[in-house]
């Protein structure tokens, strides 16, 4: 979780602030201040990974709060005068928001938020991913296209790929962790048997995520239903919440 501290003099404004928030599932509010100097008593007692800061603001302005301090958070400002933005980015704010401005604007920088605190890439990601893979299976070894891969299913020290090209499912001896750690960032563990591929998934329903049949599947074939586990809800909901439009 990523620890927010709000900051606005103005009462309204920091009840907005932090109903936003508290709607972002990555996010964990720390404290709601009304001036920069009660957000500096909070932040020598608590730890703080991000804060949204209105800039204009009396006694101490949200700019000079953030020039002050020795070690800055990731830093958004919210201010309802546009002049102030290239001040903004001359401290390395990684985003700035003019009031008033809604939820799906505060989703936006809350996602730069959550970019600019994740761990740069491993020397796989720098190189960059290839699209297709190879494994073992019936004695050969065959190459898939990972956009063909519509999930994946481990039974005890093998795997079952079910493609979108083929209707039935190819079986390799493979562990489901050696597969999560290769597959890019579009595959998600859902469930301690189950991978899917996120770009596949059709409709989410409760605990379940809905495929629909394959291409290479007979008109009137059953969708297929995946469970979510209960150790994967956290991090499938963080990645709806970047794509949920509405409230």
């Amino acid at each position: 979780m990523i620890k927010v501290l709000a900051i606005d003099d103005e009462p309204l404004a920091l009840q907005q602030l932090v109903a936003y928030i508290k709607k972002i599932p990555f996010f964990e509010l720390v404290a709601q201040c009304q001036s920069a100097l009660e957000a500096r008593e909070v932040m020598d007692r608590e730890p703080v990974d991000a804060i949204f800061c209105d800039i204009n603001m009396p006694d101490l302005s949200g700019m000079e709060f953030v020039r002050q301090l020795p070690v800055r958070p990731i830093i958004v400002f919210t201010t309802a005068y546009s002049e102030y933005a290239i001040e903004g980015y001359k401290v390395d704010a990684v985003d700035y928001l003019l009031k008033p401005f809604g939820f799906a604007d505060f989703q936006r920088a809350a996602l730069k938020v959550r970019k600019s605190l994740t761990p740069s890439p491993s020397p796989k990601e720098e190189a960059g991913v290839e699209d297709s893979i190879f494994v073992k299976t019936d004695y050969k070894t065959v190459r898939i296209s990972l956009s063909d891969i519509r999930y994946v299913e481990g039974m005890s020290e093998y795997l079952k790929l079910y493609l979108d090209s083929q209707p039935k499912p190819v079986i390799t001896l493979l562990s489901m962790k050696k597969m999560e750690e290769f597959l890019p960032q579009n595959f998600m563990r859902i469930h301690r048997s189950y991978i899917v591929n996120l770009d596949k998934v059709q409709e989410v329903n409760k605990n379940r995520v809905i495929l629909g049949p394959a291409v290479s599947q007979p008109a009137g074939t059953d969708d297929v239903y995946l469970p979510i586990g209960d150790n994967y809800k956290e991090q499938f909901n963080d990645y709806l919440s970047t794509r949920f439009l509405g409230k």
